[in-house]
Formats: structure tokens, C-alpha cells, sequence
């Protein structure tokens, strides 16, 4: 395996340290994280819903007044988002908890569907049960939903920072998936 150059390994280190001192911060203060996304969110739709608009004006699409239409409707919410940043994060932290109470009866109507048996039905019901607890905790406390999908975030981005920072420190490329390994061409 080929070591990377210096100055790569180098970058490497100095931006997983970020990532690790971001994802610090974020452990710290995970609902504010998460509110915070969400602004970048409201802004990234933002930018999309220009495009949209842009596209259905100058460029010959079918469907140019729906995608115009559909741009402003992304323009709307975006700029919602971006006003009431604090309030979008509920609505989407309700629907994480509605969503979570789904997965969750999912899960225990597999596990008691009689199809498994064993450790696989219990892990079925404990994962749906746990689930379902932490979905209504959810949706009792909103903050802590956001304070939960900050969490969940920080230590994504924490991950992240250590593997950047070994990659770095070995000198060793990061095997991550290119999209002809997805699709299996060579």
C-alpha cells in the first residue's frame, strides 16, 4: 500500500483535529448542534429552490411551471427555516419521534411475528421496545429529541475526526466506498 505524500498526511491530521474539537463542542451543547444544522439546512433548500426556479425559467424542462412552482414552495420553507430555525427544529424533531415509535412497532411485530426465534426475536422486541421508550421521551420532550439527534450527530463527527487523524498519522488512504465500487463496475 502506498504511504500518502507528507503534505496530505499533514492535512489529513490538522483537519480531523477540527473535526474532533467541532465534534467536542457539538458533545457539549448537542441541542444547540442540532438547531444549527438545521439553519444550514434551511439555507442549503434555499439555495436549491433558486435553482429550481432559475431552471424552470431559462432552460427548456418539461414541467417548467411546476418546477418553478415547486422552487418557490422550496423558497417558502427554506426562509421559515432560516427565520424560525428553533421552531422547525421541533416540527422535525416530532416527526423523528413519530418516526422512531414506527420503527419501533416495526421492530416488535417482527419480533413476535413467531418468524424468529432466540436471541434474533429478543433483539427484535428489546430494539422495538427501546424504540418505542425513546420515541415518546421524544415527543413528551422535544428538547431532549433535539438534544438526542445532536448527540447522535457529535459522535458521528467524532468518528470521523479519529479516523482522519489516523489516516494522517499512518500515512494510510482511507478505504472509502467510490461509487464503482457501489455499482460494481471495474
Amino acid at each position: 500500500m502506498n504511504k500518502s505524500p507528507g503534505w496530505l498526511r499533514a492535512v489529513a491530521i490538522g483537519l480531523g483535529i477540527i473535526v474532533v474539537i467541532l465534534s467536542i463542542y457539538a458533545l457539549a451543547y448537542p441541542a444547540a448542534t442540532f438547531v444549527s444544522l438545521v439553519f444550514l439546512l434551511g439555507i442549503i433548500l434555499f439555495i436549491v429552490g433558486i435553482e429550481r426556479i432559475i431552471t424552470g425559467i431559462f432552460l427548456p424542462v418539461k414541467g417548467r411551471w411546476a418546477t418553478i412552482g415547486l422552487g418557490i414552495l422550496v423558497l417558502i420553507f427554506a426562509g421559515l427555516v432560516i427565520a424560525y430555525p428553533g421552531f422547525a427544529t421541533w416540527i422535525i424533531t416530532i416527526f423523528i419521534g413519530i418516526g422512531l415509535i414506527f420503527v419501533g412497532a416495526a421492530s416488535l411485530s417482527k419480533g413476535f411475528s413467531g418468524k424468529e426465534s432466540g436471541w434474533k426475536k429478543a433483539f427484535d422486541i428489546g430494539v422495538g421496545a427501546l424504540l418505542i421508550i425513546i420515541g415518546i421521551i421524544v415527543l413528551v420532550s422535544p428538547v431532549f429529541g433535539a438534544a438526542f439527534a445532536g448527540f447522535v450527530v457529535a459522535i458521528g463527527l467524532l468518528i470521523a475526526g479519529i479516523q482522519m487523524i489516523v489516516a494522517g498519522a499512518t500515512g494510510r488512504r482511507l478505504n472509502l466506498p467510490t461509487t464503482d465500487s457501489l455499482t460494481g463496475k471495474k
